[in-house]
């Protein structure tokens, strides 16, 4: 298994946030899992609009963009 970049301690507090009264080890498990693939692609993306705007610096408005894929708001 790889080494996560998220904690288990903030995953475990998100599900919470949402409602959860209870939260398994294998749910935390697998929202890390897919937060970090999510936030890697996210990332990736945001390094190309980056890069066709002539940057090499990532904005957050890159992020933004980047993330209208996975978020309609």
């Amino acid at each position: 298994m790889t080494e996560s970049e998220l904690s288990t301690a903030a995953i475990h507090r998100l599900i919470e946030k949402a409602g959860a009264a209870r939260v398994g080890d294998g749910a935390v498990e697998a929202l890390r899992e897919i937060l970090e693939n999510i936030a890697i692609q996210i990332s990736k993306d945001a390094i190309d609009f980056a890069t066709h705007a002539r940057r090499r610096t990532v904005r957050g408005e890159d992020i933004k963009l980047a993330a209208k894929r996975f978020h309609q708001n």
